[in-house]
């Protein structure tokens, strides 16, 4: 199941969230090299756009609150068609 991931950090001054922050890359990084992530890219001011690549909501939610307790954030999430299910559509 694939989703697009918006994030919005709880507002903070920069300053008091800087080492916290550090965590983040290396994060999803993890998940980019076991294939749960597709890509990771900042927003410009705050925040962050993922496309994960899950087997259920389930593991979509763990990542959420992983990525919560790194930088506590709200999440937008909107499913995408899964690019295999496009395959299939277009094979037959």
């Amino acid at each position: 199941m694939v989703f697009l991931v918006i994030s919005t950090p709880q507002l903070a001054q920069p300053s008091t969230v800087v080492e916290q922050r550090k965590k983040y890359w290396p994060w999803a990084q993890s998940k980019l090299e076991i294939g749960s992530a597709k890509c990771f890219y900042a927003r410009a001011g705050r925040g962050a756009v993922a496309i994960f690549d899950v087997e259920s909501n389930e593991i979509l939610h763990e990542y959420l609150n992983e990525w919560s307790e790194i930088v506590p954030a709200e999440f937008d999430i909107y499913p995408l068609i899964d690019p295999q299910q496009i395959q299939k559509f277009l094979s037959k």
